[in-house]
């Protein structure tokens, strides 16, 4: 694998509850709109352990294998553009992303503005409910 390990674990205060981050992020249909201009191959239904599925952005393709999930977290197993493994935990008001990885991707670029856009879609969901 090309690139440099790197490391990057972020924390952010956010306006929902438990269930809807845990929705936001293991249900394709939301996972798809916060994620928004990614696309996806091979993703549909909830996230569950021994799920495959394909991200892209522009050239850039990463496969992303579920290896664990539970009430408060997800762990997803990475390759092809990015050699590693992204962790989520959540609860409450919080939301926290840990990702490890050798690519030659800004990891900690994509995990700042993914935060970002979840962060947006939360407070949408939040102000239409």
């Amino acid at each position: 694998m090309l690139g440099s390990f790197q490391q990057s674990n972020l924390r952010i205060e956010v306006n929902a509850s438990e269930k809807t981050i845990r929705d936001s992020l293991l249900e394709s249909d939301r996972l798809k709109q916060w994620l928004w201009p990614q696309n996806f191959a091979s993703l549909s239904g909830t996230l569950k352990p021994g799920d495959t599925f394909v991200s892209s952005l522009g050239l850039i393709q990463v496969e992303h294998k579920v290896e664990l999930v539970d009430d408060n977290s997800l762990r997803l197993l990475l390759s092809q553009g990015i050699d590693g493994f992204h962790e989520w935990h959540w609860g409450d008001g919080w939301l926290q992303s840990r990702i490890e990885g050798i690519s030659i991707l800004p990891l900690n670029l994509g995990q700042t503005l993914s935060l970002f856009r979840l962060r947006q879609y939360l407070n949408a969901t939040a102000n239409s409910e």
